[in-house]
């Protein structure tokens, strides 16, 4: 069973804005950046999909679409996929993020709210479920799913059963691949490629 899990492309905004659970459209032309990363998936001899399934945020579904379109797959929409939800520092830049706010959420990572939006716990919960009910549907499978990074890591750490933490630290480019399959002998998960 594959599920091959690709971040949108580059953002229409500045680098070093907290976008998370904004909806903000992409900076070059979907069509294009859908053929080019077809021709990479291609390259990478990564199974064509079965489904496309994506974050409702524009810059995924608006991506999902075309490059299903490439693949002549269906494509649907689920919230769980969103980005996590930032609350109040949506929209700004994390070098004008009020710094106390900033040590309290890395004081309790998991937990901190001071933003008033998701805690990594509920971000993580959320993302587990869809991904819990997934794991169930092999029908679905290869599976493109269209997403954010940090949606791709909380994927990558429960798979792999790593710690979250230690997902934060590997890199994922803007239409990035990250690609995982599961044995049908033993149900443990395997990363066939990251960043790729």
């Amino acid at each position: 069973m594959d599920i091959v899990l690709i971040r949108h492309p580059a953002v229409a905004l500045d680098a070093g804005v907290c976008y998370g659970n904004s909806d903000v459209a992409l900076a070059e032309d979907v069509e294009a950046s859908a053929s080019k990363l077809a021709l990479k998936l291609a390259t990478l001899q990564v199974p064509p999909p079965r489904v496309a399934i994506s974050s409702p945020l524009t810059r995924c579904a608006s991506f999902a679409v075309a490059l299903a379109n490439n693949f002549g797959c269906t494509v649907s929409q689920d919230a769980s996929l969103k980005e996590m939800d930032f609350g109040d520092w949506e929209q700004q830049r994390w070098d004008e993020i009020d710094r106390t706010q900033l040590d309290e959420w890395a004081a309790n990572f998991e937990h901190a709210r001071a933003h008033g939006g998701e805690s990594v716990a509920q971000f993580v919960e959320r993302v587990r479920t869809w991904f819990d009910a997934f794991a169930q549907t092999r029908e679905l499978a290869p599976a493109y799913v269209v997403t954010h990074a940090g949606v791709m890591r909380v994927i990558g750490s429960l798979a792999l059963e790593v710690s979250l933490e230690r997902c934060l630290r590997w890199s994922i480019d803007m239409a990035g691949i990250v690609w995982l399959r599961r044995s049908e002998d033993n149900a443990q998960w395997s990363l066939v490629r990251w960043n790729a």
